[in-house]
């Protein structure tokens, strides 16, 4: 295996790790804007207010990106599996 290819690689692998992780990362900072513009509006500074909208918005989303998150990986795996060959060249 060539530098190059083990960058091209290290490269895709980390960008599929980023296109998996933003939906759920701007979910959460989306929810906690919300919860603290609330808590700011209404002076209630209750620590489970900021935990339990931010839980079940990202439960809720892992649950509806399910299917896309996983036909992402195995898209991504089978392509690993298939460059095989020429990580041994």
């Amino acid at each position: 295996m060539n530098p190059e290819f083990a960058i091209e690689l290290l490269k895709s692998m980390i960008l599929q790790a980023l296109t998996i992780a933003a939906p759920i990362l701007v979910t959460a900072m989306i929810v906690g804007l919300a919860v603290s513009l609330f808590q700011a509006v209404t002076t209630i500074h209750e620590q489970t207010l900021t935990f339990v909208p931010k839980a079940l918005a990202i439960v809720g989303l892992c649950l509806l990106l399910m299917p896309w998150i996983v036909r992402s990986l195995i898209d991504f795996t089978t392509s690993v599996f298939m460059k095989m060959p020429q990580m041994v060249h």
